[in-house]
């Protein structure tokens, strides 16, 4: 397919951001790093790109023309083949050219999942965005493969829909990182979509991007709590073992690991909630740990959530639709193909939409089954975010795959918090 590339002429006359305080980031410095990406078949696409890039003062933007994603959930779906003429085949040329990307922006009308990647046993589906994040990972001789296959899944949903459930992901290489992301030292990107269920939906994650930041650049802390809903049924592990690490302390670079089994690690989202939950009040900010079997609702002005979601034995769908947000707040569920679509649908699992459309920031979502192990740490993601990092930076460093399920919603730029040494 035909691509064309093109850079905005914007004034970058009121992109210089002197940050107050503790801020010491050149915000015209990071919109360098932003490479945005528009579908040139969605109209939707355009308008949200075009919206971001003029807001945020980004001159780097990519017209690809691929199906038009945000009006058919058939074209939520590109076959792998499409995929590499009409997106990465171009995205590799102008990433080339361009070495100082960080950060990728995809947008609504942008398909969200491949079909027949070739990794693994090739049925499997994958996150266009997290494949995106991998990027050249299979040329660093670092970077760890992991090999996914779980008896139990496969037994299950997987053997009767996917028939097999064998595929590959890569070992993220920020996670866990105590120093802020770059392709140049880790690899791969920072690839993150603003996306919802309609165009305002999307556009409002920039909107909220930039009230957070005005509010700290006046010296206004958050004060919203972070909201934490342990679901108990699914058990607990060592909470000082917490954030668990995929793959072993000794694991040499370069080699390869193993996922087999999910249900070995349910309790450890629930005692990384717990562990998250220890150190943000120990550092005085304002957390709600759920630990009964109640599934929470009715709060607002959130700064940050995370749950079981629909996995919830307990799950609320009212509860969950009672939830709203502060501007900056992040978010995550521990449900599979919550990020499943970004259209209007009934039926199943809960959706990462649905926060959206109740007023969160970012908030990080699968497109299909990414098994416990790829939900993010909430002791990281809380950590680096209320230390000041970004939300692309705040995500990925909490989320230990890449080239998998997983999809990051939000302007990769926000920012709630004043930066803080780790």
């Amino acid at each position: 397919m035909v691509h064309t590339i093109r850079c905005l002429s914007i004034s970058l006359g009121l992109i210089l951001i002197a940050w107050a305080g503790t801020f010491s980031v050149t915000f015209a410095a990071e919109t360098d790093r932003v490479l945005v990406v528009r579908n040139g078949n969605s109209p939707i696409s355009r308008a949200v790109a075009d919206d971001y890039a003029q807001r945020r003062g980004i001159l780097n933007v990519i017209t690809l023309q691929c199906p038009d994603a945000a009006v058919d959930p058939l074209d939520e779906t590109i076959d792998f083949a499409s995929y590499q003429t009409a997106i990465e085949t171009p995205l590799l040329a102008f990433l080339a050219a361009h070495p100082g990307i960080d950060f990728i922006v995809l947008t609504k009308g942008i398909p969200l999942r491949l079909r027949a990647a070739g990794q693994g046993n090739g049925v499997e589906w994958f996150s266009l965005d997290s494949h995106l994040a991998a990027l050249g990972y299979d040329t660093l001789p670092a970077a760890v493969r992991i090999d996914i296959e779980d008896p139990d899944y496969r037994a299950g949903y997987i053997a009767s829909y996917h028939r097999t459930f064998h595929a590959q992901a890569w070992a993220n290489r920020f996670w866990n990182s105590a120093e802020p992301f770059s392709h140049a030292k880790f690899g791969g990107y920072l690839v993150t979509r603003l996306d919802g269920y309609t165009q305002a939906d999307a556009e409002a994650l920039t909107t909220r991007s930039l009230q957070a930041e005005r509010a700290a650049h006046a010296g206004a802390k958050p004060v919203g709590e972070i909201l934490l809903n342990v679901a108990p049924n699914f058990g607990f592990t060592d909470k000082a073992r917490q954030p668990y690490s995929i793959l072993p302390a000794n694991a040499a670079a370069g080699s390869s690991g193993k996922i087999t089994s999910e249900k070995a690690h349910l309790g450890d989202f629930n005692s990384d909630l717990q562990a998250a939950a220890d150190a943000l009040k120990a550092r005085g900010l304002t957390v709600e740990l759920e630990e009964t079997a109640r599934f929470v609702g009715n709060r607002a002005g959130l700064m940050g959530y995370m749950s079981w979601g629909s996995n919830d034995p307990k799950f609320d769908a009212s509860a969950y639709h009672s939830l709203t947000f502060a501007p900056g707040a992040l978010a995550d569920t521990a449900v599979s193909t919550s990020g499943r679509t970004f259209l209007p649908t009934e039926g199943g699992q809960s959706l990462v939409a649905d926060l959206i459309a109740q007023g969160v920031t970012g908030i990080k979502g699968y497109t299909d089954e990414p098994l416990v192990q790829a939900i993010a740490s909430p002791s990281i993601l809380f950590d680096r975010y209320t230390r000041g990092w970004t939300l692309a930076e705040s995500f990925y460093a909490a989320s230990a795959l890449v080239g998998w399920e997983d999809i990051v919603i939000g302007d990769p730029l926000a920012r709630a918090y004043p930066s803080l040494p780790r």
